[in-house]
């Protein structure tokens, strides 16, 4: 059951509607009496299955309202998080406004703000925020108001501006303090590039390539292409056939991509665009409702259907099943020069799918590159096999209920 309520995304999503939850756990409820009552079945038990696949449902129901009340219980007694944010500029109102939204952030509470150097401690009209004297200590600060968290929500940390002294004194007493970038990612599973800086990246945690994982990944890549090779032959063969059928020109796509360290490969695709699509040499990105696409392309394409074939790249060992999907030359040279560490992404393989299209919604833009890189590189730093079995689950998500990007 807990497998099925991730491939129906309700680990994943934060903002469904009520009737929402309440279609997808019937739907998940449904699905798993089925099998259950078929594994009862066929492990012949000598009493009525389907009163015992009732009675597991009913189980379940008040396992659920069990668990709920105890982790509500739990929440209450060890209390709220209370955060300072050290700066009062547009980056410490984002921190609010995100600790402020969301289900994740119930069991936070923001004390105040304490201004930096060169900011004159103003917030938003409107906003009932507390913004402490910059001259007071902030050892002070928490020491008065039981503070258990900090978050530096200054871009721009060198100069004097921030107050480093009196954080480590903060940090040797036991207060957890964290920045921008270290807040991103643990809030929305992303890595800010606007905020990021090199020796984030040279001292922090993650990037971890070495050769188990390697090997491990491999050994994924080649077992699950394998096994979705098989069962997946039948619906490729009658997509061929559809696409033939659809429209003049030849049921495989051919594209070059760029893939590990740089390197270019033969990225292979049902065709879902008419064949004059670029007929002028301009590569462009795909949008939605781009008309350049046939008809059984459309279908294809909201299917992912089309991305098939690059099973056969990933048993080949071009692609892996999960990473960040791989780009053309051409987009690859304007996204370099516009996108700080775009090249990060090259470090692993490119995937059939990835962190970007599962927690991301379509887009084909400038902005949506940059977007979706910033997932890409949290891909990158937190890449694990079990991080690798999440995405495939959640891609089931984003392809029953057309989530995500393509």
């Amino acid at each position: 059951m807990a497998l099925l309520y991730s491939f129906v995304g309700l680990y994943r999503h934060r903002n469904l509607g009520l009737g929402s939850i309440f279609l997808r756990v019937a739907f998940t409820f449904v699905v798993g009496g089925y099998i259950t009552y078929l594994t009862i079945k066929y492990i012949e038990y000598d009493g009525y299955a389907s009163r015992l696949v009732g009675y597991a449902l009913l189980y379940l129901l008040g396992g659920l309202a069990i668990y709920r009340g105890v982790a509500w219980m739990v929440r209450q007694m060890v209390g709220v998080r209370r955060v300072l944010i050290v700066g009062t500029g547009p980056d410490a109102q984002q921190v609010w406004g995100d600790l402020r939204s969301g289900e994740q952030w119930s069991g936070y509470e923001i004390v105040g703000f304490v201004p930096t150097a060169g900011q004159d401690g103003a917030m938003p009209a409107g906003d009932a925020a507390t913004v402490f004297d910059s001259r007071r200590r902030l050892v002070d600060l928490v020491r008065e108001h039981r503070v258990t968290e900090i978050i530096v929500a200054v871009r721009e940390q060198r100069g004097g501006g921030v107050p480093m002294d009196q954080l480590l004194d903060c940090r040797i007493g036991g207060v957890p303090i964290v920045d921008l970038a270290g807040f991103y990612e643990r809030a929305r599973n992303e890595v800010p590039v606007d905020s990021l800086k090199a020796s984030w990246l040279v001292y922090g945690e993650g990037f971890v390539q070495g050769g188990v994982r390697q090997f491990t990944k491999r050994v994924f890549d080649v077992a699950s292409s394998s096994v979705l090779l098989f069962l997946a032959s039948p619906i490729m063969l009658l997509t061929a056939l559809a696409i033939r059928l659809d429209s003049p020109g030849p049921v495989l796509y051919r594209q070059e991509r760029v893939g590990l360290g740089g390197r270019s490969f033969q990225c292979i695709k049902f065709r879902s665009m008419r064949t004059d699509a670029e007929k002028d040499g301009v590569a462009r990105w795909a949008s939605k409702n781009d008309s350049r696409i046939t008809r059984v392309g459309a279908f294809i394409r909201k299917t992912r259907i089309d991305e098939l074939p690059q099973l056969i790249s990933v048993l080949s060992g071009e692609m892996s099943m999960v990473g960040p999907r791989p780009e053309r030359p051409s987009f690859v040279s304007q996204l370099r020069e516009q996108i700080p560490y775009y090249d990060l992404r090259h470090t692993v393989k490119p995937g059939l799918t990835g962190w970007a299209q599962v927690r991301y919604a379509y887009g084909a833009s400038l902005e949506d590159a940059r977007r979706k890189h910033q997932f890409d590189l949290y891909y990158v730093k937190n890449n694990s096999v079990l991080l690798d079995l999440q995405v495939l689950i959640e891609t089931v998500s984003v392809v029953l209920f057309r989530e995500g990007a393509h």
